[in-house]
């Protein structure tokens, strides 16, 4: 009989555990349907991290199946080839298969100036100056021939984009090929670079006056310039909710779809500590 209860008692305090442990699991999910299925939340800040989960929000280019296969497709991909969380204004490095090479690879670093895509067909570009010549590259992100990518400064800028750089002073955009990795520590905020800017004298590849730019210096020109800029500039689209709606994928939309891409990612985070574990052991 007591050894009945001291079984008993053990089975007891192991369910409790495993419900400890189910809870701590849980703290990232809330209830979901009637039928008691649990939906994972994931992370508001996915939608900066992530944004190549988004669908294209044209309405005539959506189509339900193409972009849940092509998410399939993304993930298997990431399971691959570790592709780490970037913004514009971080300092990357990204190593391609190249036939031509000889080592069969090549590796260049830049500066990511230019992010966009949906899908499949997600890309950046990195931007360096290599021998006082300015050089950039284009890569898709889910491109096969890329090896490697890998980001050595984390960090983001004023502006969501730095095509700006084209026509800056070439210090802005000089980074060593050889240049190493910078320590992070683990969720830690990213840090956003206030650097401003400076340009070279006009001629300018765009019209920068006419941007509402936050990341250059005071651009000097005179005033029948910014005259021009304030008789075509679109003040009221800012308020325009409907713009702003096709623009945009709904909230529950980009809930589900990240909840989904989250506990994906996760499995393939574990995955990886595990292989490194192995790694490791297997070293010493």
């Amino acid at each position: 009989m007591r050894q009945l209860f001291a079984n008993r008692t053990s089975s007891i305090l192991l369910q409790e555990k495993c419900d400890e442990a189910d809870e701590k699991s849980v703290s990232k999910q809330k209830p979901g349907d009637e039928s008691g299925n649990t939906v994972v939340v994931a992370p508001p800040e996915f939608r900066f991290m992530y944004p190549e989960f988004l669908p294209d929000p044209a309405m005539e280019r959506r189509n339900r199946l193409k972009e849940k296969l092509e998410r399939i497709d993304m993930l298997q991909r990431r399971s691959v080839v570790e592709i780490p969380e970037f913004y514009t204004g971080s300092v990357m490095a990204v190593t391609v298969a190249d036939a031509n090479s000889p080592n069969k690879f090549a590796r260049f670093v830049g500066i990511c100036i230019q992010r966009g895509g949906s899908g499949l067909r997600a890309w950046f570009i990195l931007r360096n100056v290599v021998d006082k010549q300015g050089v950039e590259i284009l890569y898709e992100m889910y491109c096969p021939l890329i090896q490697k990518i890998e980001v050595l400064r984390l960090e983001r800028r004023l502006d969501e984009s730095l095509l700006y750089l084209r026509d800056a002073l070439p210090e802005y955009s000089t980074f060593p090929l050889d240049m190493e990795p910078e320590r992070r520590l683990n969720n830690s905020v990213v840090p956003i670079n206030p650097l401003k800017v400076k340009l070279r004298p006009r001629p300018w590849l765009e019209r920068w006056e006419r941007q509402n730019l936050q990341g250059v210096e005071d651009l000097n020109l005179p005033q029948r310039f910014y005259d021009k800029a304030e008789k075509v500039a679109k003040p009221w689209e800012k308020y325009d909710l409907m713009l702003q709606y096709r623009k945009t994928i709904p909230a529950e939309e980009q809930e589900k779809i990240f909840s989904d891409v989250h506990s994906q990612l996760q499995q393939q985070e574990f995955k990886r500590k595990m292989r490194r574990r192995r790694g490791t052991d297997n070293e010493q």
